[in-house]
């Protein structure tokens, strides 16, 4: 006992351990919380990315997404009137294009009147104030789910450069504002540049997938555009490693090299780290895309009642911003926003 009243004379206060500084000060109300606060969280920081298929008055659901749907072009133009009403500034389209309309080259690309290009001009005569970015990898067009072309194993990059490049004009001629090559290949930032220049249309902006990782967390995705049962091996041969951080920078500095307006990093929670390093090197607009796999593991949880949803949501999309992005590419947009206007 007498140890221990001993040990209580030596322990020193609070205030002879801090000093005057009390930490916990700004943190007694929600006011002063929100009066400090560093990172703030806005709708015009979201991009919607939204899945379009063929036929008509279609919302089918992706099982691997709760809450996320392949809409035909028609529905999409609602969802989209939908997205500008909340202030969300543009959306990202990607295609679930029909299996008969695949082939080896992804030739479907080229067709100036594929879904992706009437979408585009559908969203734009109905919805002219949101931007619209377009991805022009092949992917969703090739009938072996890869990126580019693929002959005895091997991506051909410089095939492919050709192939996206001409793509990427017919996008911009649709309305597109943004042009968003994710394929990886080498060349293709400048490549996409020089033939939208050529053909007139400088005022379209670039958003490189800068570093798009050979991630795990791409499978829901897959399925929502129909690639999951398709892809033949991995796409390690032209996707990051990703251990490197040393290898993202390098991309990044090459495709603003080439040309490139904005650069992305994907997936986004497990990349945090390489945002940073790019925002802090390059102070260039900067973005994440948060993953399907991101998206569907926040919404499991949820719907299984081990985390609170919304919460992990907003606090998921905050650390993106906390970590240097100006902007997310979020399939929880529409749910943010609205969030965000009620607070």
């Amino acid at each position: 006992m007498n140890k221990i009243i001993r040990a209580r004379a030596r322990m020193r206060s609070v205030d002879e351990i801090t000093g005057s500084r009390r930490l916990r000060r700004m943190r007694k109300a929600d006011w002063s919380r929100r009066l400090v606060r560093e990172t703030r969280l806005a709708v015009e920081d979201l991009v919607w990315p939204v899945f379009v298929t063929e036929g008509e008055g279609r919302e089918d659901p992706v099982a691997a997404m709760p809450g996320v749907f392949r809409y035909s072009v028609d529905r999409l133009v609602r969802e989209a009137e939908r997205a500008a009403a909340l202030g969300i500034p543009a959306i990202a389209t990607f295609p679930n294009v029909e299996l008969e309309r695949r082939d080896e080259r992804g030739s479907a690309i080229l067709d100036p009147d594929n879904i992706i290009n009437r979408a585009t001009r559908a969203i734009k005569e109905a919805v002219p104030e949101i931007g619209i970015i377009t991805d022009v990898a092949l992917d969703p067009f090739t009938s072996h789910g890869h990126d580019g072309i693929l002959k005895d194993g091997i991506i051909l990059n410089d095939e492919t450069v050709a192939h996206i490049a001409e793509a990427a004009v017919l996008q911009a001629e649709a309305g597109a504002d943004v042009i968003a090559p994710s394929d990886m290949m080498d060349g293709r930032v400048g490549a996409i540049r020089d033939a939208l220049d050529s053909a007139g249309f400088q005022h379209v902006a670039i958003m490189s997938y800068a570093t798009k990782f050979a991630s795990a967390f791409y499978g829901p995705y897959r399925e929502a555009i129909g690639t999951g049962g398709l892809l033949k091996g991995d796409k390690k041969t032209y996707y990051i490693d990703p251990a490197n951080t040393d290898e993202a920078l390098r991309e990044t500095d090459q495709d603003l090299a080439e040309g490139a307006d904005m650069v992305m990093v994907k997936p986004g929670l497990p990349y945090l780290d390489i945002i940073r390093r790019i925002k802090d090197t390059f102070a260039v607009p900067t973005f994440a895309y948060q993953v399907s796999g991101e998206y569907a593991m926040i919404r499991a949880a949820a719907r299984n009642g081990w985390i609170d949803g919304e919460s992990a949501m907003i606090e998921s999309l905050t650390a993106f911003k906390r970590a240097g992005c100006d902007g997310v590419l979020t399939y929880f947009a529409l749910e943010a926003a609205e969030l965000l206007r009620k607070s």
